[in-house]
């Protein structure tokens, strides 16, 4: 462990180096233990920050020491500070890690272009970390994540929260317990409309910035540009591919979890996508991306395709799921996975329903109780408790996700993906998305 005279110069760099371990409780090597308290600070307080903050902060043994948030305004570090007014406030992230050298475990909810430059220093100092979903911006980024969490042996939990919830945790059992025989394929998708801007070119102009916004450090990473009032923040960046990863990334690390937890499938060895030209600066308004995995024990095949799909209204071909009746209703979102000798459909969110090969529906289907997905972390961070989306986990459906997303660039031509490698082994364009330009004075160093 760095000490504090050489922690400054240790936040300049987020170079990562590891070797792959087995996670487990045991093997953390900063757990407290159970009579200990873990100090915990929240960077980025507004919005899902907010929830975030409060799950975690709902055990009992959790203190908040420390709030940070670009906007000083009461729905974001205003809030949070009324309600745990003995917690140090801080705009930049950095001086929180900086100036906190009692601080245990860092919560991580800002916009995906800043997840991984928070949470790589704060792992490098030690400290435990749970991430909003996704968890990083490009697939460089994911996999250093989980080299990070490796090396230094963190706590770690990505926040696709559902996870824990009975629906998927059901859907992950009947699976695993052959209920639908082994999987020959599975559809994935998400029909809703996203609030965020889609298909639209960057506004002109510039606008004041708000008083209670340091706009400076809330592009980060980012490569500047002028600040224009609700385009960016506080919310309407997903839709933008400098801050954002759009639909897919927005959806795919809840939507996809239970399929990977199921199957237990890891990286696609190939992908190919149908979606319309991309606008240069913002994301798509649909997309379908068609995956192949390698074969698991719960699969039927050597290789497995997986289709995810979104835009408005979208749903998988109904000839592709046979054992679903006609007058079977499909969620708006979610996913079915195709067995051997029936299909689940797995909604976002509600209990699955398992349908018969003679398009019977099941009743009265075992259910497997919900956990709680912050909880766990700080109880794990205290050696009580084990996480399920640990970047161990959570780096390689991350790293699936983006790929998607880089397929989006190049409609219509498939991508092959040597995972060890981390190489686009067919197309060099495609590779150069693999990572991205970082703003003057803000680059990590990889190892």
């Amino acid at each position: 462990m760095r000490d504090v005279k050489n922690r400054r110069s240790f936040l300049k760099s987020t170079a990562i180096a590891g070797t792959a371990i087995t996670l487990s409780a045991t093997q953390y090597s900063r757990v407290y233990g159970a009579n200990e308290r873990l100090q915990i600070a929240s960077v980025g307080t507004g919005g899902k920050g907010w929830s975030d903050l409060l799950g975690v902060a709902a055990s009992p043994q959790v203190d908040v020491i420390g709030l940070c948030d670009i906007d000083s305004s009461p729905k974001h570090l205003g809030q949070a500070a009324e309600r745990f007014s003995s917690a140090r406030r801080y705009a930049d992230w950095r001086k929180l890690l900086d100036e906190s050298n009692d601080l245990q475990g860092v919560l991580v909810s800002t916009p995906d272009f800043m997840h991984a430059p928070i949470s790589l220093p704060a792992m490098q100092l030690g400290k435990h970390v749970f991430c909003q979903k996704p968890l990083t911006h490009t697939v460089t980024e994911a996999r250093q994540m989980k080299k990070a969490a490796q090396k230094f042996k963190v706590v770690t939990q990505m926040c696709n929260q559902i996870q824990s919830h009975s629906a998927y945790r059901t859907a992950v059992h009947l699976v695993h317990e052959g209920m639908i025989g082994k999987v020959r394929e599975v559809h994935s998708w998400q029909g809703g409309r996203p609030s965020w801007p889609r298909q639209i070119p960057r506004p002109a102009g510039s606008d004041p910035v708000p008083a209670d916004v340091r706009w400076d450090l809330w592009q980060g990473v980012a490569v500047e540009r002028p600040y224009k009032i609700g385009m960016y923040h506080p919310f309407n960046w997903r839709g933008w591919q400098a801050y954002g990863t759009g639909q897919l990334g927005d959806f795919g690390c809840h939507i996809l979890d239970p399929v990977f937890k199921a199957l237990e499938i890891h990286a696609p060895t190939k992908l190919t996508v149908e979606a319309p030209e991309l606008m240069p600066e913002t994301w798509t308004d649909r997309a379908t991306v068609r995956y192949q995995f390698p074969g698991t024990k719960y699969t039927a095949e050597t290789t497995l395709p997986v289709t995810w799909y979104d835009g408005v209204g979208v749903s998988p071909p109904r000839e592709r799921l046979a054992h679903i009746p006609e007058d079977g209703k499909l969620p708006g979102a979610g996913s079915v996975l195709v067995g051997e000798k029936g299909s689940l459909v797995i909604p976002h969110v509600a209990m699955p329903q398992l349908y018969l090969a003679d398009q019977s529906l099941v009743e009265d289907l075992p259910v497997i109780p919900a956990v709680d997905h912050y909880t766990q972390w700080a109880d794990a961070c205290r050696g009580t408790d084990e996480t399920t989306s640990h970047f161990d986990y959570a780096g390689p459906l991350t790293e699936s996700v983006l790929l998607g997303t880089i397929g989006i660039r190049f409609p219509g031509q498939e991508l092959q993906w040597d995972t060890e490698a981390m190489k686009i082994t067919n197309h060099a364009e495609a590779q150069q998305w693999v990572t991205k330009p970082y703003r003057k004075g803000w680059e990590p160093t990889w190892v």
